[in-house]
């Protein structure tokens, strides 16, 4: 239990930790033990040295990933300029076929901003809370926010100039978007406007894609140029209350990444390419608690890390039922 709070703080800014003794199960004490040995020490460097003579590259579920946010984004455009009524409004706040849905986040704020407890903004939100609770962790940010997938790309950008030395990433302390979280709540109850919308990459973006670009694009060019050129993934990493939430909702789902110890050979390619890389600390040699384990809720579900592991130590799974995707 205390190693699952564990996990639970790194998503409010906690920093990763090796498992206490007592925390360690058996196996997972033995597994480790055997891996250290010298042979399987020879072994592991073997391997190692093999992967990166001759890399095995997959973009299975980048690929995947990148058609889910195309397609979620491109109907809500479709909806609007073809008035199929499939899907209307945006991101933040729709109605699918009829159906109310509401991000969590954004309704929360118009509730404090107005006072006013809506039927139809809480049918929306617990209908959007139980969908993103099933796929787990902060998969809408990787799946279908609109504002990751150029995120992404811009991250893309920052790791060839950083690779070049003509960049550096500078790292802000997790614990800022709680902070930024309690202060735009605040805000929006105090002076009855939701603040947040105001700045929200992901709202602007949905919307231009929608109706139009307007002003409020320059805001999100400074933001991705930012990430570029100062720090990596800025908005998702440090800013974004939705994201925060969406993790908060997702912390006990039924899609998971599982790890799997005895597969692992720790090369931490898995890390490399992580986008909050924080969650895959139980990849390195001695932190993991048990043989088997569960990525952190602050985990965002891309499948970059399993995309990068040639010996199939991370898989999607069905918590609870074993079966990997």
């Amino acid at each position: 239990m205390k190693w699952y709070a564990h996990k639970l703080a790194m998503m409010f800014g906690a920093k990763p930790r090796r498992p206490e003794k007592a925390e360690e199960t058996d196996a997972a004490r033995d597994m480790k033990k055997f891996q250290k040995t010298p042979e399987q020490s020879a072994i592991r460097r073997e391997i190692i040295a093999k992967e990166h003579e001759y890399p095995i590259v997959s973009n299975k579920w980048k690929y995947i990933r990148w058609t889910s946010i195309i397609l979620i984004n491109l109907m809500f455009v479709v909806s609007f300029s073809w008035d199929v009524q499939l899907v209307e409004g945006a991101m933040t706040a729709s109605r699918f076929l009829g159906f109310h849905m509401a991000d969590p986040t954004s309704a929360i704020m118009v509730t404090l901003a107005y006072k006013d407890l809506m039927l139809n903004l809480v049918i929306g939100m617990v209908t959007v809370a139980i969908l993103w609770w099933f796929f787990g962790g902060r998969a809408f940010c990787s799946w279908a926010c609109p504002y990751h997938l150029l995120a992404e790309w811009a991250e893309s950008i920052h790791v060839f100039l950083a690779n070049r030395g003509w960049v550096k990433d500078h790292p802000f302390h997790r614990g800022l978007r709680v902070v930024l979280w309690v202060v735009f709540m605040v805000l929006t109850f105090a002076i009855g406007l939701t603040v947040y919308e105001y700045v929200n990459p992901i709202g602007i973006v949905s919307r231009a894609l929608i109706y139009g670009p307007t002003v409020a694009l320059v805001w999100v060019i400074f933001l991705l140029g930012f990430e570029i050129f100062f720090t990596r993934r800025a908005w998702c990493r440090y800013i974004c209350p939705m994201g925060l939430t969406y993790g908060v909702i997702g912390t006990a789902a039924p899609v998971q990444i599982k790890y799997d110890l005895s597969k692992c050979v720790h090369e931490g390619e898995c890390r490399a390419v992580c986008l909050v890389p924080h969650v895959l600390e139980i990849t390195k040699m001695g932190y993991a608690q048990d043989t088997t384990e569960y990525i952190a809720p602050d985990c965002t579900r891309c499948g970059l890390c399993i995309d990068a592991c040639p010996q199939g130590a991370l898989s999607y799974t069905f918590r609870g039922l074993d079966k990997v995707i």
